[in-house]
């Protein structure tokens, strides 16, 4: 029987992934819900190819400008706005999956209702781990919901892993999650301060948006990335290392207490671990390309620890520095760099101040142990607003 799948944030690089397996497995998938924020034309396009029974945009006017031109081509998709539509169809009794691809905080509280709902649940946004930790992991173990990582790194290590999650802490000894270097792996570190927004978006291996693109110039990616790995496969944070693989052909590897190294292996090609998400246990065909290794027999790495990796990327030792930090610290840094790099994207702040930004805010902030997702929302709100703050004043220094 076809699986009903709901697609949070169809129109991101992920959703449209996402919907281009769908599209090659139209026997096993039926799309049930699209949802966006402000894309009108592109969700309308989507609902005229894949006729889900409810499209939602965030934004009321666009959900309104979507619903008239549906109207006009006797589509039967209904339109809803708001973000209690995104909880709606996450948990609604008719999905079987549930692709949360929102990108930021904003795709919280559906993920949660998704957990809550014990739906397959295909994480992308990582967020919700960054920003929830151990209260999105409470509510996917009270709703029996299964948990399946789309970050290549995270889908990776979940690849390489026993089958049986309790067995984990007794065999694993180290997560080793590889990052490219991105766009200024090699570049002067004294010349930061002049990158432009184009300039940090042009990843040279994966295509995203320009969000997690400069994310990963920075290499925050990676921080966040380190914090979800510690609360999806239950290790400490000693246990995450870091290292520069710039061909993103190994995606992540798992050392075990043997020696063993086990590494998932492809090419940068984020259909891979889409595909995998959608057909677990099974494997399906993604549409990506095969790795040849005649044309890339070369694989390098580069620690980390080099000192002018160091400099070049301040804002990874964040992520260890916030586990280690009162419980709420991830979810300060996260909102934090989601306020930093949109004052970047929109050249109010230099690239180099945002890792000022994400300082200053964690240094101005002492969250108060989460209990609930208004609790978060608090912080992630407080978070934001001192963040606002703390780059107002690096304005006025300079």
């Amino acid at each position: 029987m076809k699986k009903n799948l709901t697609v949070l944030g169809s129109t991101g690089s992920i959703g449209v992934n996402t919907l281009d397996i769908v599209a090659r497995h139209a026997d096993r998938y039926r799309i049930f819900a699209l949802t966006g924020a402000t894309q009108v034309d592109k969700m309308f396009a989507q609902c005229a190819a894949f006729k889900p029974v409810f499209a939602v945009m965030v934004d009321p006017l666009a959900a309104q400008q979507l619903e008239e031109k549906l109207r006009v081509e006797g589509s039967t998709t209904r339109v809803l706005s708001g973000a209690q539509a995104l909880n709606e169809v996450a948990s609604a009794p008719e999905v079987d999956m549930v692709m949360a691809a929102i990108v930021g905080a904003a795709g919280l509280a559906s993920c949660l209702s998704a957990a809550r709902a014990g739906k397959r649940l295909l994480l992308a946004n990582k967020e919700a781990l960054v920003v929830g930790g151990e209260l999105f992991l409470d509510a996917v173990e009270q709703g029996g919901a299964k948990l399946l990582p789309i970050d290549s790194e995270h889908s990776a290590v979940f690849q390489a892993l026993p089958e049986d999650a309790s067995t984990w802490p007794d065999v694993v000894n180290k997560i080793i999650l590889t990052a490219s270097g991105g766009p200024f792996r090699n570049r002067s570190v004294d010349s930061l301060h002049l990158v432009t927004p184009e300039e940090a978006c042009a990843h040279p291996n994966w295509v995203m948006g320009r969000k997690i693109s400069v994310d990963s110039a920075t290499m925050m990616n990676k921080a966040l990335e380190v914090i979800e790995a510690r609360f999806l496969f239950a290790v400490s944070h000693q246990q995450i290392e870091v290292v520069i693989h710039p061909q993103s052909i190994i995606h992540s590897m798992v050392e075990f207490v043997d020696g063993s190294i086990v590494a998932q292996l492809g090419t940068p090609d984020m259909r891979m671990p889409i595909s995998y998400g959608l057909a677990w246990p099974d494997r399906i065909a993604s549409g990506a390309g095969f790795i040849d290794f005649r044309k890339n027999a070369l694989m390098t790495f580069e620690s980390m620890h080099e000192p002018e990796h160091l400099q070049r990327f301040p804002g990874l030792a964040l992520a260890w520095e916030s586990l280690q930090a009162p419980s709420g610290t991830t979810a300060v840094l996260n909102a934090a760099n989601e306020v930093a790099v949109e004052l970047f994207l929109s050249r109010s702040i230099r690239f180099d101040q945002i890792n000022a930004v994400n300082l200053g805010t964690l240094a101005a902030c002492a969250p108060p142990k989460p209990q609930s997702l208004e609790d978060l929302l608090e912080i992630d709100l407080h978070a934001r607003s001192q963040a606002r703050q703390v780059a107002a004043k690096l304005l006025q220094k300079h």
